[in-house]
């Protein structure tokens, strides 16, 4: 059995010369047991989103890596993807839409995720810049009462991971709304500046169950 906890994160902790203290979570090592689970605050049943996070992770070109899984009894209905190329991508049930940007690294980066079903629209901000529009699942609903986890991607409701694809590095500052955020709020956010918090997952409130190997420490935004 692997230890579990419960980590309630409260809201900022400190504000010190304009700074914000908040928990970041730190995978030393590649597992297939390691993860963190997410509790949402509305059931993700969703037609548009915007998906946000901050990472570094010194895993370049050797595999395939999992950034933000959410599964569902039979499908992964949203997972987010370093591809084993180096590019992003996001998969909704079924083939995903790939993004061909500057390769992660062990500098922090500044990820944002949107899509919007009616038109299908699709977009990555990497530390604020905006990439091209692709069109991709237009008509499509996320659907709600599966599990969201970071570390590990499963291959059934809440388990069969596989060590090769788990995320070794750092991440916090996951948040997620419920519609598509406009520019200015996206790149407000990666600089700091305070935005309408998330209304799916708000980083400074969102429960988290942490289990194995993963490592809370306080960083400052």
């Amino acid at each position: 059995m692997q230890l579990s906890a419960v980590l309630l994160l409260v809201a900022a902790s400190a504000v010190l010369a304009g700074s914000v203290t908040i928990k970041s979570l730190v995978f030393p090592a590649e597992t297939s047991t390691s993860y963190v689970e997410m509790v949402p605050q509305k059931p993700l049943s969703l037609r548009a989103f915007t998906l946000c996070m901050r990472l570094a992770t010194e895993l370049r070109g050797e595999r395939e890596v999992i950034l933000f899984a959410y599964r569902t009894g039979d499908y992964d209905e949203l997972n987010v993807w370093r591809e084993l190329d180096g590019r992003l991508s996001f998969y909704l049930s079924g083939d995903g839409v790939i993004f061909q940007v500057p390769e992660l690294g062990a500098l922090q980066t500044h990820l944002c995720f949107t899509w919007d079903s009616g038109s299908g629209a699709a977009t990555l901000f990497m530390d604020g810049k905006k990439s091209l529009t692709k069109i991709y699942r237009t008509g499509h609903t996320i659907r709600p009462g599966g599990k969201v986890l970071l570390g590990q991607d499963p291959d059934n409701y809440l388990g069969d991971f596989d060590a090769k694809q788990s995320f070794v590095g750092e991440i916090y500052d996951v948040n997620m709304w419920d519609s598509v955020l406009s520019d200015s709020n996206i790149q407000n956010l990666f600089s700091g500046k305070r935005v309408p918090r998330g209304n799916v997952f708000d980083w400074e409130t969102t429960q988290l169950k942490i289990n194995g190997n993963v490592h809370v420490v306080n960083r400052e935004l």
